[in-house]
């Protein structure tokens, strides 16, 4: 099977030559395209979160062997939430090389991040089933290894210390407000917005609400330094 010019450049940063390209293609296939005929990536992104899972949960484990379960658990959702394989997959290019429908085309597919985060998994479980869960692991532990290294940081709740942030200026507390809603009813995306009373504010997109609202408040704090 032939790839297109952005498949291929993908293919090369991954690392990971496929013996199947049409697994790499089909991680890369969005839901939109499903009427072309050509099979979607959403049951590679199940099987990918659940690669993902295990290969994170080992390497917490190892990073810090005195860590207790409370202590890892949110680690673990830093490192494996729809937010984190969206940055991973930026990174990466994905957007470029995604197949997607006119509809999804137009507005703005590429660089909405649960499309992002949905393919990452799946390139996951492609790589997966394409060579075996070793060169999987590799393949994750070499993507993923700053953010392994950095989780501590990460895996604090956003928005808390986005308050504590605030309280500690003597700021009032930061608002959330819902500016963009799309997707289907089955499976909508938000973009909410942080808002500081200074005036500052950021924006995430998300699944639900809640994760939405977690992204703009760490991309805030990002940008506050």
């Amino acid at each position: 099977m032939k790839l297109s010019a952005e498949v291929k450049a993908l293919e090369n940063r991954l690392g990971h030559t496929f013996q199947d390209k049409a697994r790499l293609r089909r991680a890369l296939t969005h839901s939109s395209m499903s009427g072309s005929g050509r099979e979607d990536n959403q049951r590679l992104e199940f099987l990918g979160d659940r690669v993902l899972g295990l290969v994170m949960a080992e390497a917490l484990l190892a990073h810090d062997r005195g860590a207790s379960e409370g202590q890892l658990a949110p680690r673990y959702n830093a490192l494996v939430r729809k937010e984190t394989c969206a940055d991973i997959a930026r990174d990466l290019g994905v957007g470029e090389a995604l197949k997607l429908g006119r509809s999804e085309q137009m507005s703005g597919g590429r660089r909405k991040q649960a499309l992002l985060g949905d393919a990452m998994e799946a390139l996951i479980a492609a790589v997966y089933l394409d060579a075996g869960f070793e060169v999987a692991r590799d393949l994750i532990l070499r993507l993923w290894a700053d953010r392994i290294a950095g989780v501590e940081d990460d895996a604090k709740d956003a928005k808390t210390a986005l308050q504590e942030w605030a309280q500690a200026r003597k700021m009032p507390p930061p608002t959330y407000a819902e500016v963009e809603r799309s997707g289907p009813d089955h499976a909508p995306v938000f973009t909410i917005e942080a808002r500081l009373d200074s005036g500052e504010t950021a924006r995430a997109t998300a699944g639900n609400k809640r994760q939405a609202e977690q992204a703009a408040a760490k991309a805030l704090l990002d940008r506050l330094g």
